[in-house]
Formats: C-alpha cells, structure tokens, sequence
C-alpha cells in the first residue's frame, strides 16, 4: 500500500515529465509501474505504508533488497536495469525537491545483461518484401497503401508510428521531412524519390478525402490506419518469403540503418537521421556490421 504522500509525488513527477520533458505517454506509463512497483516494495519491507521521508532515508541495502526480490519475482535483467533507471530518475527529482542526498540510491549498480542485437534484412530481402507487399490486397488503392508505408519504413528509417502519424498536409512528400519523433523531438529526414513516388500513387488511388489535418494513411472505412494492418501484412509477406519471425515492420528501420552504415554513412548522421537520444543506441548497428563480415569471412576463408 503506498501512503497518499508518495502517490501524490509520484504523479507530480510523471505531470513534469508529460508536460515538461514531452515524454510519449508509453514512456509515461512504462515509468509509474516502475516506479509504483519499488514504492510498493519499499512499504513491505518497512512493514507499512510511509509518507515522502522514507525516501530520505533510503540505503544502498533496501536498494540491494529491492532489485532480489524482484528478480525473485522473476524479473529479467533488462526489465529490472530499466526499473532501477526509472527509480533513480525519480529520486533525483524528489531530492532536489525536498532537499535530501540521493547517493545511495544513485550508487545501486543495474545488474549486467547482453543487449539484443537490432535484426535487419538483407539489402535483397528487403527489396522482395516491398515487391511482395503490393500484391497483397485486392483492391488497388490498399495496395498502394501498404506498398507506401513500407517503403517509407525502410527508405527513410521511420518508426511505424511516426509513418502512419503523417498527415494530408505532409503530401506531397517534399525532400526533407520533418518528423516528430519519441518525447517530441523533431528530426529532419530526406525522402527518396522512391518513396514520394509511393506515396503519390497512394494518394492518387485512395477514395478518401486526405485533408490536411487527417491521418494520410487510411483503413478501409476511411479511420486512421492500425499499426496492426501493417504488421500483419509483413507476417504474411514473410511467411511466403521464408523469412524468419523477427521481420517484422520495425526491422525496415534496423535495415534503413544497417545498409546505410554498410554504405560508408557515418554514426553520427545516422543516429540523426534515426532520432536516437543516444550515440551508444545507434552504435548496436556496428555490431550487427561486423557479425555480417565475420560470417561472409567464415564462409569465404579457405580453410587448410
């Protein structure tokens, strides 16, 4: 049972990261379970429900208490590393707020676990999806649909949110498209002819009205397009290509930026062009480059 002082805290932080911060509401709520959880935690373990001075009083041993039974619960490493960022975020804020020192709980490490590599396709699969997606739907402007968003996916390196968040007033696609990314921020993307051109034919083919302040991509009754149209046209794209599960609408943006690294593009434009917070995010695709050389290395080395 958390006591109405932490709750109360606790949505005044999440109040400052929404409108302050710009965090996307997924993040918003990914944080308050994090964070509930530990608060929750923290009244079992002091055998009751504390008001805000708890958290002054706080030592490296409750954080150590905290992150075993979590892991008792059977929490993953990654999942519990992303609770504790969570956890730490907060404390830093209601440490200035209510003047206390926050050491030991910034000093609590995150436990060590491998992160999973992105999974991009190759340049040739990649190309036959695409080819593939058009001759999915019956009707002519549906095609046209599917065939612009994925294209706009790998051309582009968009999330399927930020494709399918366009609007009629962003056609005709122009050379540079402004995007508005996770927590709000905006990036500036170039648009390949390849994918104005889809989305031309698109919009030449829909029999609804794109008005400016309307999603560009619609369903079939006219609403927004669901994310989950998309994704299901890949499942079948990909079984009848033999591709494996995890091509799926996102890994067009792990391929955007995988081929483009494998073109000679540097790091730092790619972490711009994908909207990544963080050099070290964009930094996994170098991984991924060098596992695809040492199996071309190990098939081609002749052996003795």
């Amino acid at each position: 049972m958390i006591s109405d002082g932490l709750r109360d805290a606790l949505a005044t932080w999440l109040d400052g990261l929404r409108a302050i911060d710009g965090a996307a509401e997924n993040t918003i709520e990914a944080y308050r379970k994090d964070v509930a959880g530990f608060l929750g935690f923290l009244a079992l373990h002091h055998g009751g429900a504390e008001g805000r001075a708890v958290l002054a009083r706080l030592t490296l041993q409750d954080m150590r208490a905290w992150m075993a039974w979590e892991r008792g619960r059977g929490l993953s490493a990654r999942s519990l590393a992303r609770a504790l960022s969570a956890v730490k975020s907060f404390m830093r804020w209601a440490s200035e707020r209510d003047g206390f020192d926050p050491t030991a709980v910034l000093a609590a490490r995150a436990p060590k676990f491998r992160g999973k590599l992105p999974r991009p396709l190759a340049e040739d699969a990649a190309r036959e999806v695409i080819a593939s997606v058009e001759a999915q739907a019956a009707e002519p402007w549906v095609a046209a649909r599917d065939m612009a968003v994925v294209t706009l996916l790998y051309a582009c390196g968009l999330r399927i949110s930020e494709a399918l968040g366009l609007t009629g007033a962003d056609a005709p696609l122009p050379a540079t498209l402004r995007i508005r990314g996770k927590g709000g921020k905006e990036r500036m993307v170039p648009v390949l002819p390849a994918a104005q051109q889809a989305v031309e034919a698109y919009r030449r083919l829909c029999p609804h009205d794109l008005t400016a302040e309307a999603p560009l991509f619609r369903g079939v009754r006219g609403g927004a397009l669901s994310p989950r149209v998309v994704q299901k046209v890949m499942e079948t794209v990909r079984l009848q290509l033999g591709l494996p599960a995890t091509a799926t609408p996102h890994a067009l943006r792990h391929s955007f930026a995988t081929h483009l690294l494998a073109a000679g593009g540097d790091l730092r434009s790619i972490q711009e062009l994908l909207g990544h917070a963080s050099l070290s995010t964009t930094q996994a695709y170098t991984a991924v480059d060098t596992a695809r050389l040492m199996e071309v290395y190990a098939a081609a080395h002749p052996r003795a």
